[in-house]
């Protein structure tokens, strides 16, 4: 490392943006995988660091939500075991996948994921909350379940689902979703990351320095959630998933290619 300060300070912002992005919408990860990969970390490697920054950001996010009394803290907990038990069985996965075809089909729900933000404003910015005293659905079990199982594996993009379970599944309205999301994640990227953490795919130190810039962008975008409201947090959720969207189908990647900067 020739600049080695000029490299933490690349990551220390990486992680600052992820926070942020990964506290209002999702997808996060999208900025701080590809990072952590250029620092030489092998990608197994950077997925399993990756989990530190998250770690530390949810605790920062989670701890300002609760500053502002907008979190339902007992739904958190209640919705985080399915999605834990799920993180566990995805980051146990010991199968290859096609990575490319994944990637298009998490492309196509964002773009389905699109339409229903911009068509069914209300539902997202009011929600139709109904109380969890009684525990929940199994339907909503199995999507926490299911989302937990994709987090535990990749991570990235993880939050833009969970948003959406919780606000047309659950009922919340974006503010309190993305409290509660902000708990959820937290419990299952524990599980995870142990798991990484015992197959020696976390480094600790990389994790560390990524987790400083997580925990301020992540305290940072809980505060403009609540200051914001649910209407300005959908317009952030719709431009990253459109972004999300078209990174996944290799949109930039092929621009890139047209202006000649692909090499």
């Amino acid at each position: 490392m020739d600049t080695p300060w000029a490299l933490y300070a690349l990551v220390v912002g990486a992680g600052f943006l992820c926070g942020v992005i990964n506290t209002l919408a999702g997808s996060g990860s999208l900025i701080s995988l590809p990072v952590l990969i250029f620092l030489g970390l092998p990608a197994p490697v950077a997925n399993g660091t990756n989990r530190i920054g998250i770690l530390l950001q949810n605790l920062a996010a989670g701890w300002s939500f609760q500053h502002s009394r907008v979190l339902d803290l007992r739904g958190a907990l209640l919705l985080s075991i399915p999605a834990v038990l799920g993180s566990i069985l995805g980051a146990s996965i010991a199968v290859n996948l096609d990575e490319e075809m994944m990637e298009l089909v998490i492309g196509a729900v964002m773009v389905l994921m699109l339409f229903v933000l911009l068509l069914r404003p209300q539902r997202w910015l009011q929600g139709s909350m109904q109380s969890l005293d009684g525990g929940f659905s199994w339907p909503q079990a199995a999507s926490l379940f299911a989302i937990g199982v994709y987090g535990g594996f990749i991570q990235a993009g993880v939050g833009i689902f969970l948003l959406a379970a919780l606000v047309l599944s659950v009922g919340y309205d974006l503010v309190r979703a993305n409290a509660v999301k902000i708990i959820v994640v937290l419990a299952f990227t524990i599980s995870s990351l142990l798991i990484f953490a015992n197959n020696n795919q976390v480094d600790w130190g990389a994790g560390l320095l990524l987790g400083l810039g997580n925990m301020a962008g992540g305290w940072a975008a809980a505060r403009l959630a609540v200051t914001k409201g649910a209407a300005w947090v959908r317009w952030v959720l719709i431009i990253v998933v459109a972004f999300s969207a078209l990174y996944l189908f290799g949109a930039f990647e092929f621009i890139g290619r047209l202006l000649g900067l692909g090499g």
